[in-house]
């Protein structure tokens, strides 16, 4: 078990020995062809279909991915024979059926309060996209927690997960909906998770943790992130709000 980087040093060294042992070669992720990786996994692809054209030595190339719309291209560039050895698993193999909705964010305008008149030579003040990706977030979240379904929100930085979460901690105060997000206290382990949360050094992850928001990334002590996923998977949470590292 290897990197491409290390893989792509030891075999461009000539290591004969251990290149020559070698009959199946997995490439996970193998949708990384079309990222920064990809120049090194095309030259271990190269690399390895030259040997076996030189050696005649059979080595079998397997190419893993979880989200590659052209798989066909990637089989055909590992020379896989797409009647016999590509294999395909779409969204019907799913244990559970994934639904997907997008949704366009643009600028508009500041909706005056009710009540509320606009002042005179003053123009409306545009909401910021990110304003309304977190107004979308938890639109989404609270239907999801009157069905009685929990939620995890995928954000692109660290820095965001803390950022969303207390964005929808406030977002419950201001509509009074804290009770959806809060842990119920007639949990059976409600109890043991507030003293768990209780221990914690971060001062705003328990404030999240005692309104029911979590947050997880790989930046968080191993302790933190533990706790984040123990109180989710018990369902001491009901909102966290995670980088791609929770992902895999």
């Amino acid at each position: 078990v290897t990197t491409p980087e290390k893989w792509d040093v030891t075999t461009r060294k000539g290591s004969d020995g251990i290149v020559q042992s070698v009959g199946l070669l997995v490439i996970d992720e193998v949708h990384l062809l079309n990222e920064d990786r990809g120049p090194v996994i095309e030259a271990l692809v190269a690399r390895t279909l030259r040997l076996v054209e030189s050696s005649q030595q059979m080595i079998r190339i397997v190419g893993l991915s979880a989200t590659l719309p052209n798989y066909v291209d990637v089989a055909l560039f590992l020379r896989v024979n797409p009647q016999t050895g590509l294999y395909h698993f779409g969204a019907e193999y799913r244990p559970v059926p994934l639904k997907q909705t997008f949704l366009g964010v643009t600028k508009r305008l500041e909706k005056p309060r009710e009540g509320a008149k606009p002042k005179e030579g003053r123009p409306a003040k545009a909401v910021s996209q990110q304003t309304q990706m977190l107004e979308l977030a938890f639109d989404k979240a609270l239907a999801a927690l009157r069905r009685g379904k929990q939620v995890m929100v995928f954000v692109h930085a660290r820095n965001e997960t803390l950022r969303t979460a207390r964005g929808l901690l406030e977002l419950a105060k201001a509509r009074q909906a804290e009770e959806l997000f809060a842990p119920k206290p007639d949990h059976p382990r409600y109890a043991l998770a507030q003293r768990e949360v209780a221990r914690c050094r971060n001062g705003e992850l328990r404030t999240l943790c005692n309104g029911g928001l979590g947050v997880h990334h790989a930046g968080m002590l191993r302790p933190e992130r533990s706790m984040m996923e123990r109180l989710f998977a018990d369902g001491m949470i009901n909102v966290l709000c995670s980088t791609a590292t929770l992902a895999w």
